[in-house]
C-alpha cells in the first residue's frame, strides 16, 4: 500500500487556503449531528516518526468543540496495563455514543512498536484480535477512520536532524526514533503487512503523503467530513427503516462440548448437614492454598455466574470468596447497565472490570444477559444478539489466549423450587428485599428462558470455556460442587 502513493505531491498554499476552509466549516457542522444521533467516532493515526501525526491532530480537532472528543496518546504500556489482555487499555478509551476519541498511535502500537519486539506469531495473531475488536464495533454502530501518515526515508531523516538541531525539540527524537530510520525498509515492510491485513471494508485504512502538510491536511478534513457525514446517512436510514434483514447464529468456529438441556439435568443430589460442613470446609481450604499459586504464578481468573433467580448465586459466591484473599478478589454485580455503559458497547462493561494478572473477578451475572434477558425484554435487536454468540466466544477466547482460567457456572433448579424459595422471601422480613415483580414477570417467562439458556449453552460451550451446569436444587450440593469445580479447573491449569 504504501509503494503507491504519491511522496512528492503538493498543494499551493492558495488552493489550500480555499479548499481548507470549506472542509473546517463542513466539519464544524457536523459534530452536533454526531452528538444527536448517538454516532461514536474513532479516528485513529499511525504513521513515521515526524511525519506530523501531531500536528495534523491538532488542527483536525480545533474543528471539534472540546466537550465532544478525548486525545489520546499511545505509548509503552504501564505497568498496570501489561497486567491486563492487550485490548484493555483500548476498550477502556472507547467513547460513548455521540463523542468521539483520536488517538495518537492506537493499538497498532502492539504490533509494530520497536520492530520486532514481538515474533511473527504473536504479530498476526494480534492482527487478527484487532480484526476482531474493530468489527465488532463497527457492527454496533461505530465508525472508525484510520490514517496512516507516510514519508519517505530521506524526508524522515532530515526532519529528525531539524528537530534535533533545535535544544528545545531535539528532546522529542528518540533513539528508537533514529532506529526507525536507520532500519526504514525493514519497517516499511512491517507497516505494509499490518495495512494489508487489516484494511477492512468497515475499518479501511487512508494512507496519507506527510510530505506536503497542508496537502495532508486536507485530504484528512476530506476524508473525516465524508466518512462521519456517510455514516450519519446510514444511522439516518436504519432509524427510519424497518429491519427486515435477520442475521443468522454463527457462533465462530470452535471445538463446542455437547452439554446437555437443563431439563436432562437430575436435581436429586443433596449432601447431609455433617458431610456439607467437612467437605466445605476442605474445599475452601485447598482453593485458599491454590490463591497464593494463582498470585504467584499471575494467572487471572474469572468466574462467571449465572442461573435462574433464586437458585442461590449469592450464597454460593459467598463460600468461594471466603476461600479467597480479600486483596486478590473482585465480585463484580451486573444489573441494569447504567447511563455510561449503556452508552457504549455491551462488552465494553466487562472489559473494564477484567482482573489482572495473578487475581480474581467473579461476575454476579455476565456478558451472557446479552443472549437472555435483553434477547427476550425486547433490550437489544435481533441481529444484536444473534451477532453475539460470536463475540461472546472471541471475548473469552482472547482471554483464554491471554492465560486466564474461565469457569462459567449455571445454577439450575426447578419451576417449583423457584416458587418455594420466592414465597419463603416474600413472607420472611430480613429477606423480602430480594424479591420483586421483575422476579415474578420473569418467572412468567421460564419456558421462553429455558430455552434460550438451551441455546446459549449450546452454542457457547467451548473446550476454553465450557459451561459447567451445577444442580442447585439442594444449595450445600452446589456450593462444594462449585468450589470444586473451581480447584479442579485451576489445578488442570498448572499441570
Amino acid at each position: 500500500m504504501l509503494e503507491k502513493v504519491d511522496l512528492d505531491e503538493s498543494m499551493p498554499c492558495e488552493k489550500y487556503s480555499e479548499i481548507s476552509k470549506k472542509l473546517k466549516a463542513r466539519l464544524s457542522s457536523l459534530q452536533q449531528p454526531v452528538k444527536q444521533g448517538g454516532l461514536p467516532v474513532i479516528i485513529l493515526f499511525e504513521g513515521w516518526g515526524a511525519s506530523g501525526k501531531g500536528s495534523l491532530i491538532s488542527k483536525l480537532i480545533l474543528n471539534f468543540d472540546p466537550r465532544g472528543f478525548k486525545v489520546y496518546s499511545v505509548i509503552e504500556p504501564t505497568a498496570l496495563e501489561k497486567r491486563e489482555p492487550v485490548l484493555w487499555r483500548y476498550w477502556t478509551k472507547v467513547p460513548k455514543r455521540g463523542q468521539m476519541a483520536v488517538f495518537d498511535q492506537s493499538w497498532y502500537y502492539d504490533v509494530y512498536g520497536g520492530c520486532g519486539g514481538v515474533t511473527d506469531a504473536a504479530a498476526l495473531r494480534r492482527l487478527e484480535d484487532i480484526k476482531t475488536f474493530e468489527r465488532q464495533l463497527t457492527d454496533d454502530g461505530y465508525l472508525i477512520i484510520k490514517f496512516f501518515i507516510h514519508v519517505s526515508k530521506k524526508e524522515q531523516k532530515e526532519r529528525f536532524e531539524k528537530l534535533c538541531g533545535d535544544k528545545n525539540t531535539a528532546w522529542r527524537v528518540t533513539e528508537l526514533d533514529w532506529q526507525t530510520n536507520r532500519l526504514y525498509g525493514k519497517y516499511c515492510k512491517v507497516f505494509d503487512k499490518m495495512l494489508e491485513s487489516t484494511d477492512t471494508p468497515n475499518a479501511p485504512w487512508h494512507v496519507i503523503s506527510g510530505t506536503d502538510k497542508k496537502l495532508a491536511a486536507v485530504r484528512i478534513y476530506g476524508i473525516t467530513a465524508d466518512s462521519i457525514g456517510a455514516a450519519l446517512k446510514k444511522l439516518e436510514d436504519k432509524n427510519t427503516a424497518a429491519d427486515i434483514t435477520k442475521s443468522s447464529i454463527y457462533p465462530g468456529k470452535y471445538n463446542f462440548i455437547h452439554m446437555p438441556k437443563l431439563s436432562d439435568v437430575p436435581l436429586d443430589k443433596k449432601l447431609p448437614e455433617d458431610v456439607y460442613k467437612k467437605e466445605l470446609k476442605e474445599k475452601q481450604k485447598i482453593l485458599m492454598e491454590l490463591h497464593g499459586k494463582i498470585y504467584r504464578k499471575k494467572v487471572p481468573v474469572i468466574i462467571a455466574y449465572e442461573g435462574w433467580d433464586a437458585a442461590g448465586k449469592g450464597g454460593n459466591i459467598r463460600r468461594v470468596a471466603k476461600a479467597l484473599d480479600p486483596r486478590g478478589y473482585e465480585v463484580v454485580p451486573i444489573a441494569a447497565p447504567s447511563p455510561d455503559e449503556k452508552a457504549r458497547n455491551y462488552l465494553w462493561r466487562f472489559w473494564v472490570n477484567l482482573p489482572r494478572d495473578g487475581h480474581v473477578t467473579i461476575f454476579d451475572r455476565t456478558w451472557y444477559g446479552r443472549v437472555m434477558v435483553e434477547r427476550i425484554e425486547g433490550f437489544c435487536s435481533e441481529n444484536d444478539w444473534r451477532r453475539a454468540y460470536r463475540e461472546i466466544n472471541e471475548f473469552e477466547r482472547g482471554l483464554y489466549a491471554w492465560g486466564a482460567v474461565i469457569i462459567k457456572f449455571w445454577l439450575q433448579i426447578d419451576k417449583d423450587e423457584q416458587l418455594r424459595r420466592f414465597q419463603q422471601r416474600q413472607n420472611t422480613p430480613s429477606k423480602r428485599w430480594k424479591i420483586t415483580d421483575e422476579d415474578w414477570r420473569n418467572r412468567e417467562k421460564w419456558d421462553v428462558y429455558e430455552n434460550c439458556v438451551n441455546e446459549m449453552i449450546k452454542y457457547t460451550s467451548t473446550d476454553f470455556a465450557p459451561w459447567h451446569i451445577i444442580e442447585s436444587q439442594d444449595k450445600k450440593y452446589a456450593r462444594v460442587k462449585a468450589l470444586d469445580t473451581i480447584i479442579n479447573t485451576v489445578m488442570d491449569k498448572f499441570k
